[in-house]
């Protein structure tokens, strides 16, 4: 596969640790930033959280993931004010030296703020805790991509609210190490015989001809990169279908692939230790990722 000229060849020498963080209106070393005991994140994972990717020092349809953030602090009754999350952002990627890093991410996180623990809401109003830091992040080689990637499957439980960005992802954890210590990448929630998402990320399968991925329902996290790369499948007269599909039409499809935030748009040719279709990355995702990748060159919403 032909990459532009930006797309990494190895980690990054631009690697860095995180030197400051923002809390609570602050800029701080990071080290020296501190949580109360008592905050509701802590206590309960009473909180929304988003990560936005950022190329060259752009955040990329940060205008969507805040949207996404907003959506999120309604449902759970947080009140805050997103569009200051604007000025964080850019804040973070100069005071950390991110704008010639190729590859980044905005990460920040909303509590409902400390209170002396009880289940309830405090009766008197707390402010949010908010938080966030900016990283660099290491990118897929084209050698790495070309080779594709591995997942098992996983019987999803979580809680019924998917769609929602909490910090509540304990059953995620435990999917995603379930992976590691199964030697592979990724790990599929499947409820009741049918194919969800990742847990960090969207999954699509090519069936027939067609790309298919799990509808935005209550069920799966809307993933901004999931949404984006199907504008990108229209663009390029990809045949598209939103619909329930099941685990032995995953394994029978003849490409699968994850999309995200961190992930981008990346394949994978083993699930469950059996191999989809040739065992390569398929040109769907080929033409998808090319796509992407020339996309992010150019990262105004």
């Amino acid at each position: 596969m032909n990459f532009p000229a930006h797309q990494g060849s190895g980690p990054s020498k631009r690697c860095r640790t995180i030197s400051t963080v923002y809390l609570n209106g602050d800029y701080v070393p990071i080290e020296e930033a501190k949580v109360s005991v008592n905050d509701r994140g802590f206590l309960f994972a009473d909180a929304i959280y988003e990560a936005t990717p950022i190329y060259a020092g752009t955040p990329f349809l940060l205008e969507r993931h805040l949207a996404r953030t907003a959506d999120g602090l309604h449902a759970i009754a947080i009140e805050y004010d997103v569009e200051g999350l604007r000025s964080v952002c850019a804040e973070l990627i100069t005071r950390n030296d991110l704008v010639e890093a190729e590859f980044a991410v905005f990460y920040y996180q909303i509590t409902r703020g400390a209170a002396p623990r009880t289940h309830a809401f405090p009766k008197d109003p707390v402010a949010p805790t908010v938080y966030a830091f900016a990283k660099t992040l290491r990118r897929m080689t084209p050698t790495e991509w070309d080779r594709g990637f591995a997942a098992i499957t996983v019987p999803d439980q979580r809680w019924g609210r998917a769609n929602i960005k909490t910090t509540g992802l304990l059953p995620n954890v435990l999917a995603q190490q379930a992976a590691v210590e199964a030697g592979v990448e990724d790990a599929i929630f499947v409820r009741e015989g049918m194919v969800l998402e990742g847990t960090h990320n969207n999954v699509f399968a090519v069936i027939a001809g067609t790309l298919v991925t799990a509808p935005a329902t209550h069920r799966i996290l809307h993933g901004v990169t999931r949404a984006f790369v199907l504008e990108l499948a229209a663009e390029l007269d990809i045949g598209v279908e939103e619909r329930p599909f099941s685990l032995p039409e995953l394994y029978a499809a003849d490409e699968v692939f994850f999309t995200g935030t961190t992930t981008e748009v990346r394949p994978t040719v083993t699930v469950d230790g059996d191999r989809i279709a040739s065992g390569q990355p398929g040109p769907v995702a080929r033409a998808l990722y090319a796509k992407y990748v020339e996309r992010v060159g150019r990262p105004n919403d």
